[in-house]
C-alpha cells in the first residue's frame, strides 16, 4: 500500500511539473490529493475531478495508442512523420468542428498537438527499443484494422468533449482546471515518464485564454 501511494503521488507531481514547464499550471497550485484506493484508478480520477478530466483522459488514451503505432512501424519503411495523413486528420476535424459550432482553427490546434505528442512518444519508444533490443515488441499491430479504428473513435469523442468543455476552456479557470485534470489522468492511466512528456506536449492549445 505504501509503494502504491508513493507511486500515485509521484505521478501526480510529475504531471504537475510537466504542465508547469508548459506554462499551463498556476503558480500557486498544489498537486491533488491521491484518490481513495478501493475504486478503479480511471473511475476515481473522473469522479473526483471531472472538469477537464474527460478531455485529458482522451489525450492520455491517445498517447497510449502511440505504443501500437510505434510497434506497427518500427523496423519498417513507414516513417513516424506522415504529413499527408496528418493533414487529412486536420482537414477532417476542422470540417467537423464547424458543424459542432466550434472554431475550426482552435480545434485544429488541439489536434495538431495530439499528433505531435503521439510522434514524441513514438520517437521515445524507437530510441528505447534501439538501445534495448529485448524490449522490442513481439507483435506488429495492423495499423488499418487495429489501430486506426481506435484513433477514429477517440477523434469523435475528442470533438464531442471539446464541445462539452467549451465554456471551461474559455474561462479564466481553464489553466488550474487543466493542471488538475492532467494530474488525475496521468495517475488514472498510469503514465510513465515518456508518456508524461507526451501529455505535456498534448495540452498547450486546450485553453483558448492561454497566452
Amino acid at each position: 500500500m505504501h509503494s502504491r501511494c508513493l507511486r500515485s503521488a509521484l505521478v501526480a507531481v510529475c504531471a504537475a511539473a510537466a504542465l508547469s514547464l508548459a506554462g499551463t499550471a498556476p503558480a500557486a497550485a498544489h498537486p491533488a490529493t491521491p484518490p481513495v484506493a478501493h475504486a478503479p484508478a480511471h473511475a476515481r480520477a473522473a469522479s473526483v475531478s471531472p472538469g477537464l478530466t474527460p478531455l485529458t483522459d482522451l489525450f492520455a488514451e491517445r498517447l497510449l495508442i502511440a505504443d501500437k503505432v510505434a510497434a506497427a512501424k518500427y523496423g519498417t519503411d513507414k516513417p513516424i512523420d506522415d504529413p499527408v495523413r496528418e493533414q487529412q486528420i486536420l482537414d477532417d476535424v476542422a470540417a467537423r468542428a464547424t458543424g459542432l459550432g466550434l472554431d475550426p482553427d482552435a480545434v485544429q490546434a488541439v489536434f495538431r498537438d495530439q499528433i505531435e505528442a503521439n510522434k514524441l512518444v513514438q520517437r521515445g519508444l524507437y530510441a528505447r527499443w534501439d538501445a534495448h533490443p529485448a524490449e522490442r515488441p513481439a507483435e506488429r499491430p495492423d495499423l488499418v484494422k487495429e489501430v486506426r479504428p481506435v484513433l477514429d473513435r477517440i477523434t469523435t469523442e475528442l470533438l464531442d468533449t471539446l464541445k462539452e468543455t467549451q465554456r471551461l476552456r474559455t474561462s479564466p479557470s481553464c489553466g488550474p482546471l487543466l493542471y488538475v485534470a492532467a494530474a488525475w489522468s496521468a495517475y488514472g492511466h498510469e503514465l510513465d515518464v515518456l508518456h508524461l512528456k507526451g501529455l505535456q506536449r498534448a495540452v498547450p492549445s486546450v485553453c483558448s485564454t492561454a497566452t
